[in-house]
């Protein structure tokens, strides 16, 4: 006969928000609330032995920490599990069931280490304990490898064996199919837990299939409080345990769980949001891992049509294990389309040969110090080349485009400006830059003007360097290239600011000035406004 139940994971899923430091105070509180509510399983933390004890943190380095933490606390009806992810908790760390307050043990795995895994659970299961056998990345499975691990789990005979969804790429007719495939070849006396993450804002309506689905044994659905969890956030408990009281006869107290919500996890969420966004949605999308949309996104140089150029040729089975090498080759790869600009650096030299030019950043100081690049326009009339950006009060002759989201930002602007032949302005763009329409004005090899061994190898402004070099001038003035301050604030435009050139600065700072310092005599460079790139 089927049975249903529901596990909370507030406290361990929860954790990846705020590095497990709810506090004492909140970890007692919730604990206490959805014991009140009558979950029938409470996951407690992690267990890593790699953690040192901190009676504010829900990841404990073995099961005494655990013990002086909730020792004192009332079970009340539920049982009471921790979480161990493969090879972070030496089984010595593991007291037996009977000297614990701990229950059940989840132990999470990926698919390359399943036979070790299960090795390690049989362990587990030896001190007494309820297992619980947890399939990670359920998706990076095929049938045969989902075959093999439930001969192995059927050996072992866990409490239950779950489909955990870690990135939210299960549609319904995936997730069926996984819970068809347990279903049939599971022994009966196994249960079936399903993990789910919320990228498709998919988890509420997975779980309610899975609850609904026909079988003849337990099925368990993991939630949390408000989806408290890790990336787009988990099933919140209190929408599945209010369609359990419906549609199952289940009697969940969803007014203790609201309690809990307001007064223990709405301070982190306010704080530390989570759920459904565009990062999320775009790593489900393209089945892979959310650190390679992130490495992507921090570089702050790709459109979103780029990016998923560049995730859809990662390999299949490198989507799910995150290689940061790999990721940055395909970065690099992708921006360095061939081109021969051999034609239009020779057409551009001829267009600059002995004039004065004068370089335009955005930084704030174009807004504060703009009577001096004024004066200096004035008095030089020099050629102007502004770079991934379009000032305002200031005319143009060139704009310099290396990046693929400052072009889409810009398109606009661009598109008005061609409709006026007296402010006709003329492109300069890098390979990895695709025109929405004709080819720019002039386009040149983004891989010839990068510097591999920096820590940002495509730094717009060292780049245009590079491009006067390789047209022979000799000197350059510019204004608004302030250099980057951790503080942010660097743009006079603050929807051009972004995370990684605050925390990089101070690097990014000294490697223009290095720059500066090597190119001193080949190409002179005068700071009209105020900067930190000053020698």
């Amino acid at each position: 006969m089927k049975e249903v139940k529901l596990l909370d994971c507030t406290l361990r899923d929860g954790g990846f928000v705020n590095d497990w430091n709810f506090g004492h105070a909140n970890i007692v509180n919730i604990f206490e609330r959805l014991i009140s509510s009558g979950v029938d399983t409470l996951e407690i933390g992690f267990l890593d032995d790699r953690r040192p004890f901190d009676i504010n943190r829900t990841i404990m380095p073995d099961t005494k920490s655990a013990d002086k933490i909730f020792g004192k606390l009332s079970k009340g009806d539920a049982m009471i599990v921790a979480m161990i992810d493969y090879g972070t908790c030496g089984i010595s760390n593991i007291s037996r069931r009977e000297e614990t307050f701990i229950d059940g043990i989840r132990v999470i795995f990926k698919k390359h280490v399943m036979k070790e895994a299960i090795d390690y659970c049989r362990q587990v299961k030896e001190l007494g304990y309820d297992v619980f056998v947890q399939a990670v990345s359920i998706t990076s499975y095929s049938d045969r490898e989902m075959l093999d691990l439930i001969d192995l789990v059927n050996e072992l005979e866990p409490y239950a064996l779950s489909i955990v969804d870690t990135y939210g790429l299960l549609h319904q007719e995936n997730l069926l199919h996984y819970f068809e495939l347990l279903n049939h070849n599971l022994k009966k006396e196994i249960g079936i837990g399903y993990h789910s993450h919320n990228n498709f804002q998919l988890a509420y309506s997975n779980s309610i299939d899975i609850l609904r689905e026909p079988a003849d044994r337990m099925v368990l659905v993991d939630a949390s409080l408000y989806g408290m969890g890790k990336s787009a956030g988990n099933l919140p408990l209190e929408l599945i345990s209010m369609y359990m009281n419906t549609c199952f006869g289940k009697n969940y107290n969803t007014a203790q769980m609201l309690e809990a919500i307001d007064i223990n996890i709405m301070p982190f969420f306010r704080k530390t949001p989570w759920g459904y966004n565009l990062f999320f949605y775009i790593a489900a999308s393209n089945n892979c891992h959310p650190s390679y949309v992130k490495f992507l996104m921090d570089k702050q140089t790709l459109s979103l049509k780029a990016l998923n150029g560049i995730l859809d040729s990662i390999e299949p089975e490198k989507k799910l294990l995150y290689d940061k090498d790999y990721i940055e080759q395909l970065y690099r790869t992708y921006q360095s389309t061939d081109c021969n600009d051999e034609a239009d650096i020779k057409k551009l030299a001829q267009c600059l040969a002995g004039k004065p030019i004068l370089l335009l950043g955005p930084g704030k100081n174009m807004e504060l110090q703009k009577e001096k690049v004024l004066s200096y326009i004035e008095k030089t009339k020099p050629v102007i080349i502004s770079v991934n950006y379009i000032p305002d009060g200031i005319s143009i002759d060139y704009a310099f485009l290396s990046n693929s989201r400052r072009y889409v930002q810009l398109g606009s602007r661009l598109l008005e400006l061609s409709d006026s032949p007296e402010n006709a302005v003329r492109v300069i763009a890098t390979s990895n830059v695709t025109n929405v329409k004709e080819r720019f004005d002039y386009t040149l090899n983004y891989s010839s003007l990068i510097d591999l061994d920096a820590e940002i190898i495509d730094n717009s402004f060292v780049m245009l360097l590079n491009v006067l070099i390789k047209t022979g001038v000799r000197h350059a003035a510019c204004a608004g290239f302030d250099g980057y301050s951790y503080h942010g604030d660097n743009y006079f435009n603050a929807d051009m600011d972004y995370q990684i050139a605050r925390e990089k600065s101070q690097s990014i700072n000294q490697y223009v000035k290095d720059t500066l310092n090597r190119l001193s005599g080949t190409l002179d460079v005068e700071f009209i406004t105020d900067s930190l790139y000053q020698r």
